[in-house]
């Protein structure tokens, strides 16, 4: 069976468990709806993105 050959600290343990957290999300304003989105995708209100229309707004 393995077993740890020793104890592993706090600061160790903390230390590979750094890059576990949650990130944060970066959202940002559309500049036509003012609707919040994620950044470099496009709108999911107006279906803009950079300026132009990429989905018409028509499909539901």
């Amino acid at each position: 069976m393995a077993v740890p050959k020793s104890k592993i600290s706090r600061s160790r343990r903390g230390q590979r468990r750094s890059h576990d957290s949650l990130k944060k999300i970066n959202s940002s304003e559309c500049s036509n709806c003012g609707e919040m989105k994620l950044s470099h995708n496009i709108c999911p209100g107006c279906g803009y993105y950079a300026g132009r229309e990429v989905l018409s707004s028509d499909q539901d």
